[in-house]
């Protein structure tokens, strides 16, 4: 199975949850979702989901100084961001429910 394919239709969760811990930047995101085992997540698919949950009003923004180069923006929830992420976990809880129901009926 392409996991590629299986990121792309969870990125949008993954990102809130993330997110949902503490606030971050761009590449920060990336590197929390990596270390979190979505060793495969490409930079520019994570700055795009968060460039669009941001433009649905999902996601608050400001900008940081830092010492070591130019400003980073940093994303975090707000209450529809908040919102989203709480609906979407019960859907991915329930999607993933039943897939495992499936698989149990699948020998090895």
């Amino acid at each position: 199975m392409d996991s590629t394919q299986l990121l792309k239709g969870v990125l949008d969760l993954a990102v809130l949850a993330v997110l949902a811990e503490r606030d971050g930047y761009g590449y920060d995101v990336v590197r929390r979702l990596r270390e979190a085992g979505l060793e495969d997540v490409g930079d520019a698919s994570v700055y795009g989901t968060l460039r669009r949950l941001f433009r649905a009003g999902a996601l608050t923004s400001y900008v940081v100084a830092s010492d070591e180069g130019p400003h980073r923006k940093y994303y975090g929830l707000n209450d529809v961001g908040r919102s989203l992420l709480d609906s979407s976990a019960k859907t991915w809880r329930s999607f993933s429910n039943i897939m495992n129901d499936l698989l149990k009926e699948v020998p090895s």
